[in-house]
């Protein structure tokens, strides 16, 4: 027997265990993840662990709160990243990506300078609008001299990276002294090389993971802050959720394949 799919969701708890603050949820709309208990969310019922159950706000749409973990906490801890490193400059890959879409968001309402790269020209103007500083085509043929003359003009020193190979290495490569390379994907099945390890000796620069459920062990202090800006930047606009479709359950098994391959937005299942 296979189990369902689906990592994260929203739903109405309808049991729970004994404690108090499990029974606490009975009744109550949360979001939630099924990592513990991996009975995943694309089902009419699924069980998550009490303490990755958050109630939600009435003024959160249930779009966002399907969606209210992994994107809006990671996008908020690696921004307070950003702002601990002090430079308003900072690098994105996959900018078109809903994650780097929220982290723009809190980039431009507190005047930090994101830089990314996307992969098709048609996707620059909209997160011009969202507030990125520059966006640059990776496959536009003059790619590499435009990369080098705005990382020397704006002096970034994060590098916020989801794809790795070639494209990571290049940007890398060419940042300033001390900069940090932070991956937290491998979306480029590519070789990631390290063009000059000497960079890392002496010019300080670090290559370092994040993991959200690390950093939600390590910073227990500010998870319950994050979960609550989240819901607010939700609730009055700041923040949304690009949606490409809603597919009942029953249809998902036919319609699911098509809707995931368009771009720019999350496509999900209502039992």
């Amino acid at each position: 027997k296979g189990q369902p799919a689906g990592f994260e969701g929203v739903g109405i708890v309808v049991a729970s265990g004994d404690e108090p603050y499990p029974k606490g949820l009975i009744g109550k709309r949360v979001a939630f993840a099924t990592g513990v208990t991996n009975w995943g969310s694309w089902a009419d019922y699924a069980v998550a662990e009490a303490d990755v159950c958050i109630p939600l706000l009435d003024t959160v749409r249930d779009e966002d709160g399907a969606a209210m973990i992994v994107n809006p906490l990671t996008a908020l801890a690696m921004f307070d990243v950003v702002k601990k490193e002090g430079g308003k400059a900072f690098m994105m890959t996959a900018g078109a990506s809903q994650l780097c879409k929220l982290i723009i968001g809190l980039a431009n309402g507190e005047g930090f300078r994101p830089i990314v790269t996307v992969r098709r020209d048609d996707q620059i103007a909209a997160l011009k609008a969202l507030g990125a500083a520059h966006v640059l085509n990776e496959k536009a043929p003059d790619f590499k001299a435009a990369l080098r003359e705005v990382v020397k003009a704006e002096q970034p020193r994060i590098f916020l990276d989801a794809v790795t190979g070639p494209l990571a290495s290049a940007i890398f490569d060419i940042m300033p002294k001390r900069s940090r390379w932070i991956i937290y994907g491998k979306l480029d099945p590519e070789a990631t090389v390290i063009r000059e390890p000497g960079q890392l000796i002496f010019q300080h620069k670090r290559i370092e993971g994040f993991w959200l459920s690390e950093w939600m062990r390590q910073f227990q202090d500010r998870r319950g802050p994050a979960i609550l800006e989240a819901q607010k930047r939700f609730s009055d606009g700041r923040w949304s959720t690009d949606v490409t479709a809603v597919v009942p359950l029953a249809e998902a098994m036919t319609r699911v394949p098509a809707e995931l391959a368009k771009p720019n937005g999350k496509v999900f299942i209502r039992p």
